[in-house]
């Protein structure tokens, strides 16, 4: 959610003039994340998000539009696609396909406690039993073939520590069957700064934008690494525990779930690794773009691999 495509107020305007949606008088950057560049479009009545994707074609964005319709039909708050006047939602804002998405309530947190990680845990698996009437399929943008290819591309960049860790997880990676797994939709992106809340209520999950089908344990294990962490990027019990018995009450995991568990966490940690390692070597020009340190998820993973691997 960084900006790297610079719109005016005026260009704005004129691209959503069929969107009833009243006057804009205001636009304003969001600064957060790192992939595509997204807006507060500010009017008179209301505030709307406007997401320009840097890397998606416009033959792959109906699927996010279909879902993110799809889940809040269904009472999963997140939001909700705008359409103008002729009943479609997708436009091209300087040859780059772009979005209009209502604006949810309340902002990201930092140090969530286990009553908030409790009402995360029983909103993914809401939004996962949800997905299991949604009929578009979408593949995996980082998935293991991702991983692999990626890890090619910054593996020379690294220390030889780092790039025998890689080449471990890697290993590791390429034995792991996940194939007798649930799968369905999933967020593949739930960070802390993907969820908002007011207060101490759950406001809602955004940025579907990795959103797609793969295995549902994976998402949960995504989820936790970000959510349930102390400082040393060890797994804070009271708040894992809360999570996972919020989540487990809605949509329990099966024998096979249970048993690959160590093993999505560690692939969890390596995806992020991975992203964040690519992002640093190989940055994106833009007006408010950062790339975070790929340390953190390295730390993450040694846990994980230590867990697992026994590294």
């Amino acid at each position: 959610m960084s900006v790297f495509t610079t719109l005016t107020l005026q260009e704005v305007q004129e691209c959503l003039q069929d969107f009833s949606i009243g006057e804009i008088v205001g636009l304003k950057g969001i600064a957060a994340g790192i992939t595509n560049t997204n807006y507060f479009v500010i009017t008179q009545a209301s505030r709307y998000v406007l997401t320009i994707f840097e890397a998606n074609t416009m033959a792959e964005l109906p699927y996010f539009v279909a879902l993110m319709t799809h889940l809040a039909a269904h009472h999963v708050p997140c939001p909700a696609p705008i359409m103008d006047k002729q009943g479609l939602a997708l436009r091209q804002i300087k040859d780059k396909p772009a979005l209009l998405v209502s604006c949810l309530q309340g902002t990201d947190i930092q140090t969530p406690n286990a009553a908030q990680c409790a009402q995360v845990g029983r909103v993914l698996a809401q939004m996962h039993l949800a997905g299991e009437t949604f009929k578009l399929v979408s593949k995996n943008q980082r998935d293991a073939q991702w991983r692999t290819e990626t890890a090619a591309q910054v593996m020379d960049r690294l220390t030889t520590a780092d790039q025998s860790l890689l080449k471990q997880v890697l290993a590791f990676q390429d034995q792991l069957d996940l194939s007798a797994l649930p799968t369905g939709v999933i967020h593949g992106d739930l960070f802390r700064d993907n969820v908002l809340f007011e207060g101490e209520q759950l406001g809602g999950f955004i940025d579907f934008y990795y959103a797609c089908n793969d295995v549902l344990a994976y998402d949960v294990a995504i989820a936790v690494n970000e959510w349930c962490l102390t400082a040393t990027g060890a797994f804070d019990e009271p708040r894992l525990n809360a999570f996972m018995q919020a989540y487990t009450a809605v949509r329990p995991f099966n024998e096979d779930e249970q048993q690959m568990w160590q093993g999505l966490l560690c692939i969890a940690a390596l995806r992020f690794w991975l992203s964040r390692l690519y992002d640093w070597h190989f940055p994106l020009e833009g007006e408010l773009t950062h790339a975070k340190d790929p340390n953190y998820f390295k730390n993450i993973l040694l846990m994980r691999a230590r867990t697992q691997m026994g590294l």
